[in-house]
């Protein structure tokens, strides 16, 4: 789970304290785990400043505390300080950016060669998947793994993300697919036409990141007319 933490200083040598976070960040470079951090001004005092700092998780934060260049690093920081700062630790139990680069790396794993990728960083356990083309919704990673298997089964193929937004715990993506029909697809064999088409999906994440729940929609009736399926309909 991601985790930020927050200080909260006042300083009049904000300057200094700032070249100071550089100095560290050079310092670190090759060991720290920080991965975002930002300095706040508060507008009604010039004095108050409040940095947040992102790591991978509590564990990691806390390994970098215990670097040789950190502990240095306070002790100059505090003697800029007009007090102690104030440590705030926060797990983080939403975050949209988070839910939106965990969907795009969804996409992108779908159309990873070879054998499919474990998808417990991606999906929770008990993910419900909403597809209008199917007759029962796919519910439980192994259900959604064979849902994607057939699909890899008939093509090779990749995802374009085109579009992405993200609100509370939704993420709704539009997509292009780009694919080569190599083997059998609900009972048509192989014709290595290369086949595109578009569609939107719906994401709800659940507080941890992961994809709790999914609704598509996509163009299934211009696929099969690229794969000749409505030939013998249309004749």
């Amino acid at each position: 789970m991601t985790f930020m933490q927050l200080i909260d200083c006042r300083t009049k040598r904000f300057d200094e304290m700032d070249q100071l976070m550089n100095t560290w960040a050079e310092q670190t470079r090759s060991t720290r785990t920080a991965t975002h951090s930002v300095i706040g001004k508060d507008r009604s005092d010039d004095s108050h400043f409040i940095e947040i700092v992102e790591f991978p998780s509590y564990e990691e934060a806390m390994r970098s505390s215990t670097l040789p260049e950190t502990n240095r690093i306070f002790r100059e920081m505090i003697a800029l300080c007009e007090e102690t700062p104030v440590f705030t630790d926060l797990d983080v139990v939403r975050d949209e950016q988070v839910y939106a680069a965990n969907v795009r790396r969804f996409f992108e794993v779908l159309g990873t060669l070879g054998g499919l990728p474990p998808l417990d960083g991606l999906l929770c356990e008990n993910y419900h998947d909403h597809d209008p083309a199917t007759a029962q919704d796919a519910i439980g990673m192994d259900a959604m793994r064979r849902e994607i298997e057939m699909w890899r089964d008939g093509f090779g193929f990749v995802f374009t993300v085109e579009d992405q937004i993200a609100q509370e715990d939704r993420v709704c993506t539009r997509w292009s697919w780009r694919a080569r029909h190599t083997g059998d697809f609900l009972g048509i064999p192989a014709t290595g036409n290369e086949v595109v088409m578009t569609g939107t999906t719906v994401f709800r994440c659940d507080r941890t990141g992961k994809i709790a729940e999914g609704w598509w929609q996509y163009d299934r009736l211009g696929l099969m007319s690229q794969l000749g399926a409505l030939e013998a309909l249309e004749g």
